[in-house]
C-alpha cells in the first residue's frame, strides 16, 4: 500500500493550494481517504475525508467552506484544495486511509503561507 503526495508548496496569504495523494496497492474505491494536518505546536487536526467511490465528502466544522476534496478515479488520486490561506495554515498536510490491516499515511506535504 502506498499513498504518494505532491511536493511542498509556498503560497501568499489569501491564495489557495491543492495537494494530491496518489494511492496504490489496494482497492482504491473501497476505503475512505482522510486528510489530516499538523500545525507546529498544535498537533494533528482532522480536516475531513472523501469516499473515492463516489466523491462524497465529510468535513470538520472548522474547514467547511474552505476545503474541497475531489477524486480522479482514472489515476487513483484524491485532491484537497484549501482556499483563503492564512499564516496559521502553515504546516504538513497528510492523506491517510484505514485498511483492514491498519492505517496507512502519505509522506506529508509541507504547505507554507508567507508574504
Amino acid at each position: 500500500v502506498q499513498l504518494v503526495q505532491s511536493g511542498a508548496e509556498l503560497r501568499n496569504p489569501g491564495a489557495s493550494v491543492a495537494v494530491s495523494c496518489k494511492a496504490s496497492g489496494y482497492d482504491f474505491d473501497t476505503f475512505w481517504i482522510d486528510w489530516v494536518r499538523e500545525i507546529p505546536g498544535q498537533g494533528l487536526e482532522w480536516m475531513g475525508r472523501i469516499d473515492p467511490e463516489d466523491g462524497v465528502s465529510e468535513f470538520a466544522r472548522a474547514f467547511i467552506g474552505r476545503v474541497t476534496f475531489t477524486v480522479d478515479a482514472s489515476t487513483s488520486t484524491v485532491f484537497a484544495e484549501l482556499i483563503s490561506l492564512r499564516f496559521n495554515d502553515t504546516g504538513v498536510y497528510y492523506c491517510s486511509t484505514h485498511l483492514a490491516g491498519g492505517r496507512h499515511w502519505g509522506q506529508g506535504t509541507q504547505v507554507t503561507v508567507s508574504s
